[in-house]
């Protein structure tokens, strides 16, 4: 079997010390080739390349952004037979994707995993999102969590370590600055009237989208990755709604009310904006948006897992 094993060098918990103990135990398994990442994007050219030099699994050891840029290189070409089998090393400081698939967080026990699953030909496959031409693996949204992302990378870039607590803190300081202003957004699912007073939008590809520490947070527990798109949205940022939504999606105890909107298992989603919002996709803050077409791809990549 040929694998690509795509190494993030930058990554929160990647060290060269642990690249070659990675490359060391797959190697007794596999024809391994090594490839490291130089700069934003490289991950998903890679990707791309193994996808068409008939690379049987791509490894990547990385974070979600890299997870992120390599499920699109496997993809860029669309749902295909002959796509290679996406397999996950945490290396991130969260890496979300990985712990909702049930990959172990410690590197050496996820690479284990992959070895003993390769070994028993264990693949699950499982859907993806797309938010327009970008594919997602587990999240992607306008409005308030996106504009965390943006305050969260401009901090990383100043040379700040990324912590939860920083998260939570840009979140908060996010809220504070969007309490009073009117709703931005207008949200269309199929089979439902239009929501036109949304103030934030999350659209999730599997349960839960990310963590508080140990926490999981949960919008739309009924969210598989084998099924369509969850759908989060608020239409009202004031103090007790916005008490209320926090306190649900950390419980995991979702119910109704008439500021939340919830749907699970949708093909699509459209947002449109009456002016550009903030967006980001898996973690990664894309720039601002008008106009965002959400769609659930199914069956579209093979994990090992």
């Amino acid at each position: 079997m040929r694998a690509l094993l795509i190494v993030n060098p930058h990554a929160t918990s990647t060290t060269e010390r642990r690249r070659d103990l990675l490359a060391h135990a797959l190697s007794g398994e596999v024809s391994l080739k090594v490839a490291r990442t130089e700069s934003r994007g490289h991950a998903a050219d890679l990707a791309a390349a193994a996808a068409d030099s008939g690379v049987d699994v791509v490894v990547v050891h990385g974070g979600d952004g890299t997870v992120n840029e390599v499920a699109n290189g496997l993809m860029y070409r669309g749902v295909r037979p002959d796509v290679p089998m996406l397999a996950v090393v945490p290396g991130g400081s969260t890496n979300v994707f990985a712990r909702a698939m049930g990959i172990d967080p410690d590197p050496t026990v996820a690479t284990e995993q992959i070895i003993e699953a390769l070994a028993a030909h264990r693949v699950r496959t499982v859907s993806l999102g797309r938010a327009d031409d970008r594919y997602f693996t587990f999240n992607a949204g306008l409005g308030l969590d996106a504009e965390t992302v943006r305050a969260v990378e401009k901090r990383r870039a100043k040379g700040k370590t990324i912590s939860n607590a920083m998260h939570v803190r840009d979140a908060v300081l996010q809220f504070l600055r969007a309490h009073g202003k009117p709703p931005r957004m207008t949200l269309e699912l199929p089979g439902r009237e239009i929501v036109d007073d949304a103030h934030l939008v999350f659209v999730s590809n599997v349960d839960p989208w990310t963590y508080l520490g140990k926490k999981p947070i949960r919008t739309n527990p009924d969210t598989s990755p084998t099924g369509g798109l969850g759908i989060f949205a608020l239409t009202s940022l004031a103090l007790p709604s916005a008490i209320r939504a926090s306190t649900a999606i950390v419980t995991g105890r979702l119910s109704g009310g008439r500021h939340l909107v919830r749907a699970d298992d949708e093909p699509w989603a459209t947002v449109r904006c009456r002016e550009p919002v903030a967006f980001q996709v898996d973690g990664d803050y894309l720039g601002e948006r008008s106009e965002v077409e959400f769609t659930s791809v199914p069956r579209a990549l093979r994990l090992v897992v």
